[in-house]
């Protein structure tokens, strides 16, 4: 019995929302009507944080040369860019260089859903300099030369976060799908949208 409740209730919760998409903004007598908030799946900066340090660390080997290990990025949310920024220690050590340095690179990201394994991931990465303070400045070159292709193998499509499918039960039954992700000062806000007939 309670379950036909729940059900005929969710039903109705998509009709009304399917309503509001489909009504013009004004009202007859020319008042504007407020909008109706937009159902959406919110990932606090913390849960984003966990999800990651879960990934890392990483190594990124350059046979014969070199290898960098990238230790747990500590990430910033951008929102005036809707964009990630994440802030990692590098340990440098190989043939090419006589002990190991520690060293710092940062990079952003923004975010995309990928639908297949309810996935948020890192796209479109901007790469900033690395630096090693104990390296000299021409290794240091040499080092970001090879910074956007680390970046890019190492970072590119970095799950970031899994949705569950109990965070998107409701929007399923709604038919609906995660839609813009939206970077804010306390997290993610992840926007559903109908999904396509």
């Amino acid at each position: 019995m309670h379950r036909r409740y729940l059900l005929a209730a969710i039903a109705i919760s998509a009709a009304l929302f399917r309503a509001a998409q489909a009504a013009p903004p004004d009202t007859q007598d020319g008042a504007q009507t407020e909008p109706l908030a937009k159902p959406h799946y919110t990932v606090s900066a913390a849960q984003l944080q966990r999800s990651v340090a879960q990934r890392f660390p990483l190594r990124y080997p350059v046979p014969g040369v070199l290898s960098l290990d990238l230790q747990v990025p500590l990430l910033r949310l951008l929102p005036e860019q809707n964009r990630v920024s994440a802030e990692m220690v590098v340990d440098a050590a190989g043939p090419a260089l006589q002990r190991s340095h520690k060293g710092s690179f940062e990079i952003s990201f923004a975010l995309r859903y990928e639908a297949s394994d309810r996935t948020l991931r890192a796209h479109q990465l901007h790469f900033k300099r690395l630096q090693f303070p104990t390296l000299q400045p021409g290794v240091v070159d040499m080092l970001n030369a090879y910074g956007p292709a680390v970046a890019q193998q190492s970072l590119l499509e970095v799950v970031l976060h899994q949705l569950r499918p109990q965070d998107l039960a409701l929007a399923d039954v709604m038919g609906m799908q995660p839609g813009s992700i939206t970077v804010t000062d306390a997290g993610l806000v992840i926007g559903f949208v109908l999904k396509p007939p």
